[in-house]
């Protein structure tokens, strides 16, 4: 760490105070900076909210081939939940299932990203970084794929 910078987190524990207190000569902490350029409160957050939510989707569909593909995967796949004879607490299931592997591969694209912009260079911990996010998002797919066999199964009895 460099000591001629003073870091959040080692100012966070001098003094308990610490909103609204410089870190360093051009950088605030998060909690205080943040907050007043996103806005606390009402419906203007949740309206800012939305469109970050908003430009997230734009960007991990423009950029990651990955999310494209479990797009248009859960796409069919939930067109044909509204056609199978499945129960509603069947549909429920899958539906979960796919949603969650569209999240899953959201916080893998984030994370891809961060580690990108920290530096493209090849480093084992970004290897690291990288490997586990495409391993959960291996097992959410996996999860979906198992569950539809099972759903697919029940149908035969």
């Amino acid at each position: 760490m460099n000591n001629s910078k003073t870091t959040a987190l080692s100012h966070e524990h001098k003094n308990l105070d610490y909103k609204n207190q410089p870190v360093s000569d051009d950088t605030f902490i998060a909690d205080s900076f943040a907050n007043e350029v996103k806005g606390k409160k009402g419906l203007a957050r949740i309206v800012k909210a939305t469109g970050y939510s908003i430009d997230g989707f734009k960007a991990a569909y423009k950029y990651e081939a990955a999310f494209r593909q479990v797009i248009w995967l859960n796409l069919v796949l939930f067109t044909v939940i509204v056609f199978m004879p499945f129960g509603v607490i069947l549909k429920m299931v899958l539906v979960v299932a796919s949603f969650l592997s569209l999240i899953v591969e959201l916080i893998n694209t984030g994370i891809e990203a961060s580690i990108d912009h920290t530096s493209t260079k090849q480093h084992p911990l970004a290897k690291i970084a990288k490997d586990v996010g495409s391993a959960a998002q291996f097992l959410a797919l996996l999860l979906l794929f198992v569950l539809w066999l099972m759903a697919l199964s029940s149908l035969s009895y």
